[in-house]
Parts: structure tokens; C-alpha cells; sequence
């Protein structure tokens, strides 16, 4: 038998990003996010992920610039895992507990263009950025505000060093945008940080194929059936949620998301919402 040569028919690039197309259409009126009186379908969170990439292409960010994100579980932060990627960007989650100088420090190392900054980090990311030295660039900021999503009413933080609000930029995408695949499974896809605690912080780059192997490893690994129930324990800046965030796109599962560990809010979100998978950091 004569080799077998890669062509485009047989070597599409491994990526995780193609997940996230099939759950809208095998799971589109299925739930995809839960947090508080917040939900969306999975057809619902594939079109706002759609509209956030092509924003931030408008935005000029192209393809393997940096784009980091300061943020806790919460629905943005999940949005966050896929369209920072179908931009063409590379994803870097940021430890929310770092201090200013460390934060200050892996932002410049890693030359982010644009930051996304949940509203109780906000305060922390501006320090940082006070931080850099003089006459050097700065990123771009995004203010996300969580209680604006799920009440209606903006946050008091001040606004004026942020670009505008996550939903702002958001609405202003295209939802049939057609986002930004990898050249190559081996293109860099996320840029994560040691937290320092032995010197300054140390990154690491993982490519598409990386991380599509060890999304299916973890499925596989855990038997996760079709469907689940997975609540979010487990910080996503945390070595990309040991990767659950597009494994629970392969799976059709409904992430419940949750800003902060509280013992008592996990039994009442396992209780209301029939959790059957959460995962724990060790400490």
C-alpha cells in the first residue's frame, strides 16, 4: 500500500474550537451556562462567542497576539475559553489572587494587547499597569460586570481607564462570524504563568494539539458521559480548568458557574441544579 499523505480532505488541524460548532448544532436548545438568574443555550453561547472574536478582530487584535483575561468562573470567563481563540488571539488566564507587582510583571513579559477585567479585580489590574515603566505600551482594557448581566445595573468601579463594558463590546459583534482557525494544530493557543512563588513568574505555551489531546484524555479518563452537570469549583485560570471548558462543549454538559468557593452555595447549586461532576484544586 502506497504512504498516506496528509491533504486538507484528511488533516484538518486538531483543535478544540470545533467543539463548540457541533454543540450548537447537536445541543443548541440545550443549556450551556447556568449562574444565578443567568442562562443561555448552547446556540445562544456559540453566537456570543462568535460576536466577541469578531470584536476584537475589529478591535485590531490578530492572530497570535496575547489577550489575557483577570476573571472568576463566571459566565464571561467561560465565553472567555473560546473567543479570545476564534479570534486568532492566544489566550492567557491570569490568577486572580497575584499581586500587582507579579501582575505587572507577567503582563509585560507576556506583551498582552487587550485584558479583560472582572470588576473586583479591576482595582488590582490598574495597579499593575501603574507598574510598567515608562513610555512602555499598555494593553487595552475590558471591565466585565458581572452584576450587569445578571440585574441589570452597572457596577460603581471607575470606568474611565477601561475601552467599555464586556457587553458593549460583545453586542457590537458579528454572530455569523467567521472566526479564525489555526494554521497548524501546533500554533500556540494558551499562555499560562507559574504564580511566582519562588522568583517571577514562569509561562508556558500549549499548542491546539496539546490541548485537544488532553481534553479528550480528561473526558475519557473520567468516563463524563453525554450531557453532565458540571459545576465550577474549580478556578479556569487554574491550568485552563484542567481543559473541562471545551471538554464540557464536546459533551454537550451546562457549566454552573460560580464566582467564589462558598461551602454553602456548592451544596445549594448541587442540590438546585443535580451537579454530577466538580473538580478541586489541591491546596
Amino acid at each position: 500500500m502506497e504512504l498516506l499523505l496528509p491533504n486538507p480532505a484528511n488533516s484538518t488541524p486538531l483543535t478544540t474550537l470545533g467543539f463548540l460548532d457541533r454543540a450548537a448544532t447537536a445541543y443548541g436548545d440545550s443549556p450551556s451556562i447556568v449562574y444565578n438568574n443567568v442562562s443561555y443555550t448552547w446556540l445562544q453561547t456559540h453566537c456570543r462567542c462568535l460576536q466577541m472574536a469578531s470584536s476584537l478582530t475589529s478591535l485590531g487584535i490578530q492572530r497570535g497576539q496575547v489577550v489575557s483575561v483577570v476573571a472568576p468562573n463566571v459566565p464571561s470567563m467561560y465565553e472567555l475559553q473560546f473567543a479570545v481563540l476564534m479570534s486568532g488571539a492566544v489566550l492567557n488566564n491570569i490568577n486572580t489572587r497575584l499581586d500587582a507587582h507579579t501582575l505587572s510583571i507577567l503582563l509585560q513579559h507576556s506583551e498582552s494587547k487587550l485584558v479583560f477585567v472582572d470588576h473586583h479585580s479591576s482595582s488590582l489590574v490598574l495597579e499593575a499597569i501603574s507598574l510598567f515603566p515608562r513610555n512602555t505600551k499598555h494593553p487595552q482594557l475590558i471591565l466585565i460586570d458581572d452584576e450587569m448581566v445578571s440585574s441589570g445595573s452597572k457596577s460603581t468601579s471607575s470606568t474611565s481607564h477601561f475601552l467599555d463594558y464586556y457587553e458593549g463590546i460583545l453586542e457590537d459583534g458579528d454572530p455569523k462570524f467567521k472566526w479564525v482557525r489555526p494554521k497548524s494544530e501546533w500554533d500556540p493557543m494558551v499562555l499560562n504563568y507559574t504564580s511566582g512563588t519562588t522568583s517571577c513568574p514562569k509561562g508556558v505555551s500549549l499548542s491546539h494539539r496539546a490541548i485537544f489531546i488532553k481534553t479528550m484524555d480528561a473526558l475519557v479518563d473520567w468516563s463524563v458521559p453525554n450531557q453532565p452537570v458540571y459545576l465550577w469549583t474549580l478556578p479556569i485560570f487554574h491550568a485552563n480548568g484542567w481543559s473541562f471548558p471545551w471538554g464540557m462543549a464536546a459533551v454537550g454538559g451546562t457549566n454552573i458557574c460560580l464566582r467564589k468557593v462558598d461551602p454553602s452555595q456548592i451544596y445549594r447549586l448541587i442540590k438546585q441544579h443535580k451537579v454530577t461532576h466538580m473538580c478541586g484544586a489541591p491546596v
